[in-house]
């Protein structure tokens, strides 16, 4: 693939876990659980063809009203998944990292996790980003009141502050807005993940659930992503003009 076409940031809502287990006549965990091999395909695949960006939906701010056994099941799993998977991020020089209301998460969660952001985050490759008890309103509202104790404290005058001031405070700073976001399972809507950082990203709906997806559903994904023209705004005939003078 040609590196100029392929996004710097990809997002993708990991959705169908649960649907994909029940068709099976499974638990939803079994669907979790195999969702796992998804993750490790796309993580390969982004290194692969040069992605310097993922991000992960794993497990929003709404998920804490699902059944507790499941909750209860899916900290386990992902506990297990980190431990399991760090060695291997590690090899491959993916550095990993967690944006979200994470002092929400249960102490041994945070204990392993942080073990193995900590172990990867020399690693100068991918950068793996798991949005876990994450919601874009909570992050948004979380960056106001930080900008709004330094107005008050006269840190910040009220009129300097922009979008560049705002993305100073988002869990994502210093990350580049995602160019693509994914959303598996063939449901359209974002579910409250990145809705700043989204603004101009290109959206790609596949019907497949996430435990089937593997390496060519994302790359039909990028290929989908090649041929959109994203305008920002501008015209055709701008973009098109812009192309011609580099």
């Amino acid at each position: 693939m040609n590196e100029m076409k392929i996004p710097e940031h990809i997002a993708i809502i990991m959705d169908g876990n649960g649907r994909w287990a029940k068709k099976l006549g499974f638990n939803r965990i079994f669907g979790h659980k195999n969702g796992i091999k998804a993750v490790r395909e796309t993580v390969e695949i982004c290194g692969e063809i040069g992605v310097k960006y993922l991000t992960l939906y794993a497990f929003s701010v709404e998920n804490w009203n699902r059944p507790l056994d499941e909750i209860e099941a899916l900290m386990l799993l992902l506990v297990e998944a980190v431990v399991k998977e760090t060695p291997e991020l590690n090899s491959n020089n993916v550095q990993l990292r967690a944006i979200g209301n994470l002092s929400t998460f249960p102490e041994n969660v945070m204990v392993k996790l942080n073990q193995a952001i900590e172990f990867t985050s020399k690693n100068t490759g991918l950068v793996l980003t798991l949005a876990l008890s994450y919601g874009s309103r909570w992050e948004i509202t979380e960056a106001v009141k930080k900008i709004a104790a330094k107005a008050a404290a006269g840190e910040i005058e009220p009129e300097s502050i922009n979008e560049n001031v705002i993305e100073q405070y988002l869990t994502t700073h210093g990350m580049p807005d995602p160019e693509l976001i994914i959303r598996t399972s063939g449901e359209q809507r974002l579910s409250n993940f990145l809705l700043w950082q989204g603004a101009y990203s290109e959206f790609y709906f596949p019907a497949i659930l996430w435990p089937d997806f593997r390496k060519n559903d994302l790359l039909e994904a990028i290929d989908e992503y090649r041929k959109r023209e994203r305008r920002f705004g501008k015209t055709g005939e701008q973009i098109k003009q812009e192309k011609d003078l580099i």
